[in-house]
């Protein structure tokens, strides 16, 4: 297992870490990832630490807590060799003070955070979205404040948009914060918006990539194919309209050259895509999730290899989307490229 820096923290990551969104099984939607108990969730952990991953995520909204309170368990009596990495933000009920990032929910949703983990401190805590209504500055401060009362170690966000995350770079530098030093986001061979803007503020900022779903909200286990219909178990079936959208052809298309590199390498097309994000820009980690131990072995197989640059080409040409205002200039018209050369890599 490599280690990489977080961004331009000191922190060293796994490339892969661990996503527990499948622990716990409670609650309508962050609850029907799985359902995983804490026997189950013990044996999974003792592969990953056996593997290299040390790093495990996870969020208060996940299983409205029970994913956190199972993780906890599952981690006892290694604590000092693993990083947490939880997330809050999210409505966790109906009421005004149970959603967003206002110095009161930020600092009970810590405290609840640790109490459900079961420790004393967060590795890596993270915003799990924006918060429209609650000034920067207000939540820089109490994030600040929970660092140096040594509650959590570093910071990040996930889901913002670029000028979500500058603005609140901006505010850190400006009143002498802790900044953040990781974004997590979605990215993906069927999702590639990532790299128009938010790749290269991390690049300029310092600001390490930890990906989620990067399996296309599970489109790219293997299990599609052209002509092939979805399989009747598959959790897809119940939460597809929760995911992001991807249009038929684009996912066979990508499938097709993923499947034409598997007949090459002999690994599997979840390996492949996961390769092909863990030799991108930007990447710090990426979050595998497993509802079994066979799932999980598989996933691992990601490492330890590299694909050719010709592999890498073809993947992201049978990926390439066209650009979005006002990037496509910088795509089509020489001068725009001139003045702004694509992010390495990031082609």
């Amino acid at each position: 297992m490599e280690y990489r820096r977080l961004g331009a923290s000191g922190l060293q990551v796994p490339e892969l870490s661990f996503g527990a969104g499948t622990f716990g099984g409670r609650g309508p939607l962050f609850g029907a990832w799985g359902n995983t108990g804490v026997a189950e969730a013990r044996r999974l952990v003792d592969i990953c630490v056996e593997a290299g991953i040390t790093m495990f995520d996870t969020a208060d909204v996940y299983s409205n807590g029970a994913s956190e309170e199972v993780l906890g368990a599952a981690l006892k009596g290694r604590r000092d060799r693993v990083l947490i990495s939880t997330k809050a933000g999210l409505p966790m009920g109906d009421g005004p003070a149970d959603a967003g990032t206002s110095r009161s929910r930020l600092i009970a949703s810590v405290d609840d955070a640790l109490r459900r983990l079961d420790t004393d401190y967060i590795d890596l805590f993270q915003l799990h979205a924006f918060d429209a209504g609650t000034p920067v500055e207000e939540v820089l401060s109490t994030l600040d404040d929970l660092v140096r009362a040594g509650k959590i170690r570093y910071l990040g966000v996930s889901n913002f948009s670029g000028w979500q995350t500058m603005k609140s770079l901006a505010a850190a530098e400006r009143h002498g914060r802790q900044r953040y030093v990781a974004h997590q986001v979605y990215y993906s061979l069927l999702g590639r918006d990532y790299e128009w803007e938010l790749m290269p503020l991390g690049l300029d900022q310092g600001l390490g990539a930890i990906v989620w779903s990067p399996l296309g909200w599970g489109r790219l286990t293997g299990k599609i194919r052209r002509g092939r219909p979805l399989p009747a178990g598959s959790r897809l079936h119940d939460t597809a309209d929760y995911g992001p959208p991807v249009e038929e052809e684009h996912l066979y298309r990508v499938v097709d050259a993923l499947d034409e590199i598997a007949r090459e390498t002999g690994k599997a097309v979840p390996q492949i895509a996961l390769r092909w994000l863990l030799q991108r820009p930007t990447v710090s980690s990426v979050i595998i999730g497993a509802r079994d131990e066979g799932q999980l072995r598989q996933n691992l197989g990601a490492v330890g290899w590299s694909l050719t640059p010709e592999q890498m080409a073809a993947l992201d040409a049978a990926s390439r989307r066209a650009a979005p205002y006002p990037y496509f200039p910088y795509e089509r018209q020489e001068g725009f490229a001139r003045l702004n050369p694509p992010v390495v890599g990031a082609g």
